[in-house]
């Protein structure tokens, strides 16, 4: 005799909700843009009763600020394990390159998400300025965290301050790539790969310590 599945927890079922809230929110956020997300929609997307929106999410922007969490966290963490693989085999440039293409793929992925990030980051007014701005905030302490332990110098803030600008200036590259990309300015992805490739193994070349050859972060 089968057994029948036990049943959810509350707080399962509560994050079980949740994360349909989260899908329904993408979904639609990349369908229909900005304009289309609505607590309404994501609602009936997800199956639940509007009302039940409000139990998970404030209102449309903290929904807004929990798809970027989220995306954010999941491509850090890849970023993360694709610059480790790349310090494995620092001969091996696909490696290298996989951590350049990570960041424009998912981009590319969620493209309304993005320009909605950039523009809070540059908006006093905006409600999600904070969540921007701690989110670019998130991905420089990353990156410096990173090329700290590959053994960049660290010694002073001068040399941390040093590692934090160039951390911004690949940040910048990369959006100013994606932004070409999905413009149609710059059609092929690998080429705007091979550019943020050439900028941070120029720039960092410059950090390197000199009895250290350096082979790419």
């Amino acid at each position: 005799m089968a057994v029948a599945d036990a049943p959810l927890s509350r707080s399962e079922a509560k994050d079980l909700t949740r994360r349909r809230l989260i899908r329904a929110g993408f979904a639609i956020l990349d369908a229909e843009g900005e304009a289309g997300l609505t607590t309404v929609k994501v609602a009936h997307a997800a199956g639940i009763a509007q009302s039940s929106f409000y139990v998970h999410f404030k209102d449309r922007q903290d929904l807004l600020r929990a798809l970027g969490e989220q995306a954010g966290r999941r491509l850090r963490e890849a970023m993360r394990e694709a610059r480790m693989r790349s310090r494995e085999a620092p001969d091996d440039m696909e490696r290298l390159r996989d951590a350049f293409r990570l960041p424009l793929e998912a981009i590319c992925r969620h493209p309304e998400l993005f320009r909605i990030g950039l523009r809070a980051r540059h908006d006093p007014a905006s409600p999600l300025r904070e969540y921007a701005l701690a989110t670019a905030a998130a991905y420089r302490a990353h990156f410096v965290a990173d090329l700290t332990a590959m053994g960049f110098p660290v010694a002073d803030e001068g040399d941390r301050r040093r590692l934090e600008m160039i951390a911004d200036g690949v940040g910048a590259l990369t959006n100013a790539m994606a932004l070409g990309h999905l413009e149609g300015r710059y059609p092929d992805l690998e080429e705007a790969v091979d550019v943020l490739v050439t900028f941070s193994r120029g720039y960092l070349r410059l950090l390197q310590p000199p009895h250290r050859p350096f082979n790419g972060v």
